[in-house]
């Protein structure tokens, strides 16, 4: 089975679903999203490690790391693997404390929130991306920001440019940027 390795560009409102987020994920070679609607519990938790918050007390995705931390266990990725009737299911791949391997079954939103935390790869099944994933029209918009050089900018010029996309409300634009910002700290 393909995989195909995904990135978070986006978390937002979801317009469709109120009182959700939706959770646009981006393919690092291609030009195709997925997204996935998600509870504010489950955005939270992903929000909170993306921004690198760190709450006094530790949220229930940070617990089980520090868990997983302590007892010798690594998450490798996470594998978005399949859909049934609309609803995605993940695994959380890893490797024990005695280098044994595992796979363990959880929400997409869980799972993600695991992988931002350890920092390791999103996939997805190919089948999965060919049949849910929205290909985009204007690769020249998307070269601008994801396939952009963002590293040939200055902190102070990636600012600029994330403030003038945080006005426009171009939210997707703005991950990248800051994404790119982060990275240099």
């Amino acid at each position: 089975m393909k995989k195909i390795e995904l990135q978070i560009i986006a978390l937002a409102n979801s317009g469709s679903n109120m009182g959700n987020f939706t959770l646009i994920l981006e393919e690092l070679t291609g030009l195709r999203r997925l997204p996935i609607i998600i509870g504010p519990f489950e955005a939270q938790a992903i929000a909170v490690a993306l921004e690198r918050m760190y709450p006094e007390r530790p949220m229930t995705h940070d617990l089980f790391k520090n868990t997983l931390d302590e007892v010798g266990v690594k998450l490798s990725e996470v594998f978005i693997s399949k859909m049934e009737s609309g609803i995605f299911h993940a695994r959380l791949v890893g490797q024990k404390n005695n280098g044994q391997s595992f796979e363990i079954d959880a929400r997409s939103s869980d799972a993600i929130a695991m992988a931002v935390r350890f920092a390791c790869p999103i996939f997805v099944s190919e089948s999965i991306m060919n049949e849910v994933g929205i290909a985009l029209d204007d690769k020249e918009e998307v070269d601008t920001v994801k396939r952009g050089d963002l590293s040939s900018y200055s902190l102070a010029e990636l600012q600029e440019m994330l403030n003038e996309v945080l006005e426009k409300e171009e939210y997707e634009k703005a991950a990248k940027i800051r994404n790119a910002m982060q990275a240099r700290q």
